[in-house]
């Protein structure tokens, strides 16, 4: 298992556009992608768990990949999240 924190760029938060591009980034991988926030625990290839996480933008999420392509799938998802998720 790896992970990362990464605070969120984009200025509205991870509402549905991004969310759902986080999701479409995530589920392109076989590993387990979850990430938290403040108590929260958000499955990473569900946009209304994205979504339930209540995320907004200047907050910090910690990113966790487990599985057999665990390393890139970090690096893809963090580096979606700092160029702003299509925004």
């Amino acid at each position: 298992m790896v992970s990362k924190k990464v605070t969120i760029k984009n200025p509205t938060g991870l509402h549905l556009r991004p969310a759902g591009i986080l999701c479409k980034s995530a589920m392109e991988f076989k590993s387990s992608i979850t990430f938290t926030f403040k108590d929260t625990t958000a499955n990473a290839k569900s946009v209304l768990s994205v979504l339930g996480a209540c995320v907004k933008s200047g907050d910090e999420i910690e990113l966790f990949c487990d599985g057999v392509d665990e390393e890139e799938a970090l690096a893809t998802l963090v580096s979606a999240i700092e160029s702003g998720l299509g925004e």
